[in-house]
Parts: structure tokens; C-alpha cells; sequence
């Protein structure tokens, strides 16, 4: 069913663009399925392609990471201590609804080169939505855990890396998918203002020259390389939080079935456990 809406949209393009259909959107100057498919083969069999592709691969890793690190450190920062809130937060909350797209004069003026500036505004960008996601997590804990681990002598580093880090791992890799998806928007962006490579660079230099069929080839290598590295972080997402009692949904079906694991952490009522032998319960 997959594969037939797939081909139902692009069978739909090529109908539209052959035909060059303008009714009140305008199909006539669109390139056809046919014709971006023979240039991106044309792209592939090229060195230019893959140095982009390797370019704004580079740049968005390298920003990313850097921002999964600052982000993850100033949200349990922010979210643990009353005096880093105080002298943080009115700063972070100034600049979050900044677009990280509006920083590129920012980047300009104060790194000496663009690639350094690219990387700034791909950092940017994910920062926020993980320092965010990360402070929710944080404070959402259960205090309960962490006086447990108290009542048992461990002290505050233990319980960063036994409660704080692991409890909020799900918040912590929600945010982490999110701000890989404005990474890629806002690295676009900046390679297109300010890029000499990259895969945005190549698709306004392609919007430039009127060569349509190749600007629809960089935006559909942006949405798959989006896709890819999405998905790698929350498969990432899933196998480090492998503890958490999941639902898995059977198509066709009307009711959600536990995933494999799930039932073994699902609470136990009142009165089943007034039931249940004691031996079972242990």
C-alpha cells in the first residue's frame, strides 16, 4: 500500500508536468518525474554530487553533536540548580525564538570563515529544542528515585548517572529527533546564503541557471538524508532506552498489543494483588 500512494504521487507529478497543466497552480514549468530522474543520474556519475553531499554531511554531524552535548549539559544545569536557571535562562529565553536562519550575519562577523559560520547555525538550531526537551525531562522526574538513592548513601553524582540521565533519556532523544530535523533546514538555508558547497549551495546555483529538474534533485536528496539521519537517531533512541515498556500497533487491528517485555512492567492493581499468592507476587 506503501509503494502504490508512492507511485500514485509521482505517477500524478508526471501527468500534471507532462500535460503542463495550469489551472490556478501552474504545472508548466515543472520538470517530469522522467527528466529529474535522468538528472540525477547524471549527478551520481558526477565527482561534484558526492563532494556536496559529503560537505553538508560533514556540517550537519559536526553542529549536531556539538549541540547534543551543549544541549543535554545546560538542561540538566538549568532544570538542577535554582542559581544556573537565574543567570542562564533569562539569556537562553531571549535568544530561542530567534530564528537560527537570522544568525547568519551574526556568523559572518565573528567567525573568520563560512564553514565555521555554517557550522554555528546548525548548532543553533538544535540546541534549543534539545536544551528544552531536556529540561522538561529532568523535572519531571519522580523525587522519589532520587531519595532512594540518597536513603542508600550515593551522592550527587550518582544520582546524575544512576536517576537523572537515564529517566530522562525518552525526553532526551525526543529532542534529539527534533533538532535533527531543523539542522537540516537551517544548514540548507545557511549553504544557500553563504556556502561554496553543499547540497544547498547546489540547488540555488541550479534555481539560478533555470535548471529546475536539478533543484528537485538536491530537494530530494535533503528529504532523503533528513530521513536517514532521523531515523538513525531515534533507532539510536530506542536501543539505549530498550528498559521502557512500549506498545506496539497491528494494522487492521482495533486494539494496541504489547511489545515483547511491556507486560512485564505493567502495574500490578490493588486487588489482583490481594489475589495472588504471595510466592507469585514475589
Amino acid at each position: 500500500m506503501r509503494l502504490a500512494s508512492l507511485a500514485a504521487a509521482l505517477g500524478t507529478w508526471q501527468l500534471l508536468a507532462g500535460l503542463k497543466v495550469d489551472l490556478w497552480l501552474r504545472f508548466s514549468q515543472f520538470p517530469t518525474v522522467t527528466d529529474v530522474a535522468r538528472t540525477f543520474a547524471d549527478r551520481l556519475s558526477g565527482p561534484d554530487y558526492w563532494t556536496d553531499l559529503t560537505d553538508s554531511l560533514t556540517r550537519i554531524l559536526t553542529g549536531f553533536l556539538l549541540a547534543a552535548v551543549l544541549g543535554v549539559a545546560t538542561g540538566v544545569l538549568v532544570a538542577r540548580s535554582r542559581l544556573a536557571e537565574d543567570l542562564l535562562g533569562p539569556v537562553l529565553e531571549v535568544i530561542r525564538p530567534i530564528p537560527a536562519i537570522a544568525l547568519v550575519p551574526v556568523a559572518i562577523l565573528l567567525f573568520p570563515s563560512n564553514e565555521q559560520g555554517i557550522v554555528f547555525i546548525t548548532c543553533t538550531a538544535a540546541f534549543f529544542p534539545v536544551l528544552v526537551s531536556t529540561r522538561h525531562a529532568v523535572r519531571a522526574l519522580t523525587p522519589v528515585w532520587e531519595e532512594a538513592v540518597l536513603t542508600m548513601g550515593g551522592g550527587r553524582w550518582r544520582i546524575l548517572g544512576s536517576v537523572v540521565l537515564p529517566g530522562a533519556l525518552p525526553g532526551i532523544f525526543g529532542g534529539l529527533s527534533v533538532g535533527m530535523g531543523v539542522s537540516w533546514i537551517c544548514v540548507i538555508s545557511a549553504e544557500m546564503i553563504s556556502g561554496q558547497y553543499g547540497v544547498g549551495y547546489r540547488t540555488w546555483q541550479d534555481y539560478t541557471v533555470v535548471n529546475y529538474a536539478g533543484v528537485f534533485v538536491g530537494m530530494i536528496t535533503i528529504g532523503v538524508l533528513g530521513w536517514v539521519t532521523s531515523t538513525a537517531v531515534e533507532l539510536l533512541g530506542r536501543r539505549l532506552t530498550r528498559w521502557l515498556p512500549r506498545t506496539s500497533y497491528i494494522p487492521g487491528a482495533r486494539t494496541f498489543r504489547p511489545a515483547r517485555g511491556a507486560a512485564a512492567a505493567a502495574p500490578v492493581s490493588p486487588t489482583a494483588k490481594e489475589e495472588a499468592p504471595h510466592d507469585q507476587l514475589v
